[in-house]
């Protein structure tokens, strides 16, 4: 998120726009990264029991990621417009679970939505929050085609690093008593 960790409710969704598929981009997208037939050849995964060309579960992934990664670019540029200063975010220190319900087909459009389903502050980075989120795309007609369970960092506007831990981290930058405290860890 580009907004700051305390500004972040919990149960808000934001739509992160759509993306129509086409045999074209899925066959490009499974010869370069899941060359399986029924990704890369249309006629023999018409004679499959997957009844036709599907996109690769990576290639759906890959175009909510992208956005993902533009809605938050878009949101920064808003608030800089806005006279706000945007928040930080960070990386992201994992995925907990990622479904893939249906294939997508070509011709499909697919609509994401990512939604905060709960937050708290990071207990091994401090001055971050960690974000729980899921991001969920469905068809045209309306179907669930993926499910995930993100995890992702935002920095925490307004901490401050307690007095004893910005007295170690400032010694640790003295070469000789620096080498000792960490050696020491």
């Amino acid at each position: 998120m580009t907004r700051w960790f305390e500004d972040i409710v919990v149960g808000d969704s934001f739509p992160l726009g759509s993306h129509t598929f086409s045999a074209e981009e899925i066959i490009r997208f499974g010869q370069l990264y899941d060359p399986q037939y029924f990704h890369t050849d249309p006629e023999a995964a018409r004679h499959s029991h997957f009844g036709g060309l599907i996109a690769s579960g990576w290639h759906t992934v890959s175009v909510g990621q992208r956005k993902m990664v533009d809605a938050l670019f878009a949101e920064e540029e808003q608030l800089r417009r806005d006279g706000r200063k945007p928040g930080v975010s960070g990386p992201s220190p994992g995925v907990n679970r990622m479904d893939f319900k249906a294939p997508v087909r070509p011709g499909d459009t697919v609509a994401y939505t990512l939604t905060v389903t709960g937050k708290r502050p990071s207990r091994s980075f401090p001055g971050w929050g960690l974000l729980f989120n899921t991001l969920e795309a469905v068809n045209q007609d309306g179907a669930l085609v993926y499910h995930a369970e993100l995890v992702g960092f935002s920095k925490l506007r307004d901490y401050r690093m307690p007095l004893r831990q910005r007295t170690l981290l400032a010694l640790t930058r003295l070469p000789v008593l620096g080498r000792l405290l960490l050696s020491s860890r």
